[in-house]
């Protein structure tokens, strides 16, 4: 069975590093500093119980400017394989998009 996978982008202007803290209450990715065209990526199975990864993205002068938001959210009774969570941190806020609808703005930042 086909992973679920979240994908974060950083689309942000020339220089600006996208700071991404993600994790889960079983599992924490690490943080990872993103250059301008750079992706962090990471796939999992659904649980049967609720699967849930929650992330924290940061950019500008010392990362002052944030966003946090559950990034994936799924399991329980309905277990999913080959779900995708496409997220593109912009100048104006954090898009989101499961891959073929055109991506919508999901969160501004704070």
């Amino acid at each position: 069975m086909e992973k679920n996978s979240v994908h974060v982008k950083n689309s942000l202007g020339p220089n600006n590093i996208l700071r991404v803290d993600c994790s889960s209450k079983d599992d924490f990715l690490g943080v990872h500093d993103l250059k301008p065209g750079q992706t962090f990526d990471f796939s999992f199975n659904d649980s049967i119980f609720k699967t849930k990864f929650d992330c924290t993205l940061a950019q500008g002068q010392g990362f002052i400017h944030q966003a946090s938001f559950r990034a994936y959210e799924g399991g329980g009774f309905i277990v999913h394989y080959g779900k995708k969570n496409f997220w593109d941190a912009r100048e104006d806020g954090i898009y989101f998009t499961h891959g073929k609808e055109t991506p919508k703005l999901e969160y501004k930042w704070s």
